[in-house]
């Protein structure tokens, strides 16, 4: 008996952090930084390998940064309820970062008079990428973690943001503290920070597989849209989340699905027309 609850003991994951000087850089803030110059890396190489200029990517990328950002704490004020955590460290939700990124993605593109189709169509692989990396940011100051969970493979974040103690998540996330359990009791829970990276890299794989598709610029975007949306919508299922919208149904789930749907549109919208496709096998080849 004694055994079996020692391998059930949830494995305790502390915050990471780097100091220089009097600088103090977090775990989170490097895998954001990572991921962002992931994303500017292959989307300025994909450009290149299709024939344009790629020298636009790194502004779009600082605006990418500068619209996340905003876009995420935004978000998270407006989930929470409360503007003055706009003033705080902590506090990003990915699908305010994401609006946010590609509207200020949008604008800059936009003055630059480069269609956006092309830039999100090579964008798409970027934000996978740059997604699967930066989601190794919430594990490594202990945010986004998931409910409760009795196995030997969940975690437990003592000084999480916030930390996975039974009073913490009751009062920040809704989790009923279970009978005879105090409130600094430590709880485990589900990886599904690691869950995410994993998803993520599978929707890079993805993308980079269908990079050399035949279809209009912008397709691809499209397909990210979908991917990200369903990848989104099964992760909540394990999440530590108190914004449930209809029965089971988390507000950030809503978001998925509707993002998966305007990605359909985007796809279909961007295929290439099968007429048009049928007229070009039609030419024979030049000689």
């Amino acid at each position: 008996m004694l055994s079996s609850l020692a391998r059930a003991l949830p494995t305790v994951v502390e915050p990471f952090s780097v100091s220089v000087g009097p600088i103090t850089v977090t775990g989170f803030g490097l895998a954001v930084l990572f991921g962002f110059l992931i994303g500017q890396h292959i989307g300025q190489a994909e450009l290149a390998r299709r024939g344009h200029d790629p020298a636009p990517v790194a502004d779009v990328v600082v605006a990418s940064v500068i619209g996340f950002l905003v876009g995420a704490k935004v978000y998270y004020a407006v989930l929470m309820h409360d503007w003055s955590t706009l003033l705080t460290r902590g506090g990003f939700v990915f699908w305010g970062g994401l609006i946010g990124g590609v509207g200020a993605a949008w604008v800059t593109i936009r003055r630059k008079r480069i269609p956006f189709a092309r830039i999100a169509d090579v964008g798409a692989i970027g934000i996978a990428a740059g997604y699967a990396v930066g989601r190794t940011g919430c594990w490594a100051v202990g945010d986004d973690y998931g409910r409760p969970w009795d196995s030997p493979f969940a975690v437990a974040f003592p000084h999480g943001a916030p930390p996975s103690t039974a009073g913490s998540m009751q009062s920040m996330f809704g989790v009923a503290i279970p009978a005879g359990m105090g409130p600094d009791t430590l709880r485990g829970v589900y990886p599904t920070q690691l869950l995410e990276v994993a998803l993520g890299f599978a929707m890079f794989a993805v993308l980079w597989r269908l990079r050399d598709h035949r279809h209009r610029e912008g397709w691809l975007f499209g397909v990210y849209m979908v991917l990200a949306g369903l990848e989104r919508f099964v992760v909540e299922f394990f999440r530590a989340k108190d914004d449930r919208l209809l029965g089971p149904i988390t507000v950030a789930q809503a978001i998925a699905l509707a993002f998966v749907l305007l990605g359909f549109v985007v796809v279909r919208q961007f295929a290439r027309p099968a007429a048009a496709t049928a007229a070009t096998l039609s030419v024979p080849p030049e000689r």
